[in-house]
């Protein structure tokens, strides 16, 4: 005689296919549940550094994130970690802004006033993210390498836009004129003149413009 069936206490094993999905959506709600929290708790540390606070404790920004103090480094592998990213989102919102409208073969004023106008939109997007990312980099190698980098490029887009001035010049006088303008279209110099120095961005765009024009111009 066949033994009697019992019901299982459990209830049915559903099919391999099914118990597969059931993981898989399981898991894909965890890691979207992860991600939003890394979104939330980033998106926190950016706006307590639109408000000033360059030093926020986890406590702050547990309480603008909305999740708890103990929780916020199941994201993140530190304070480090947690900056890098933080820096990293800042920069990814502010990349289409690096492009330059004007070409070197565009009038000299022209592409002096594009220059400066595309620095400004530029560093005013990145604001704070980059003031933090400058006092950091010393303690942070992978933040000193990206800082680096990125001075590095915007080092060759004033090499670039100029090409025809500095080609005119002996090659001493062009590594100085080249030197003194990227000095002029730095985050350092932004954060000096609008920052410190409290202009407002029209006068210091002039400020820029005209110290640009009489570096690299034709009346030099």
């Amino acid at each position: 005689m066949a033994p009697t069936a019992r019901a299982d206490p459990e209830g049915p094993v559903p099919p391999v296919d099914q118990a597969d999905d059931q993981t898989a959506a399981t898991t894909d709600g965890r890691q979207l549940r992860r991600a939003r929290n890394r979104e939330a708790v980033v998106a926190a540390l950016l706006d307590l550094y639109r408000d000033g606070n360059l030093r926020p404790s986890s406590e702050e920004i547990a309480a603008r994130s909305g999740l708890s103090p103990r929780s916020l480094f199941r994201y993140f592998d530190d304070v480090d970690d947690l900056i890098r990213a933080a820096i990293g989102s800042q920069e990814a919102r502010a990349r289409p802004l690096v492009t330059i409208a004007a070409r070197p073969d565009d009038p000299f004023d022209a592409r002096v006033v594009a220059l400066v106008e595309q620095r400004f939109r530029l560093f005013g997007a990145v604001g704070q993210a980059a003031t933090v990312m400058r006092l950091q980099s010393p303690f942070q190698p992978l933040l000193a390498a990206e800082l680096m980098q990125n001075r590095t490029y915007l080092r060759s887009q004033v090499r670039k836009l100029f090409a025809p001035e500095l080609a005119s010049m002996d090659d001493a006088l062009a590594v100085r004129a080249l030197a003194a303008a990227d000095v002029l279209t730095s985050f350092e110099s932004y954060q000096h003149l609008v920052g410190h120095r409290a202009m407002t961005a029209t006068v210091a765009k002039s400020v820029i413009v005209d110290s640009l024009t009489a570096i690299l111009g034709p009346s030099r």
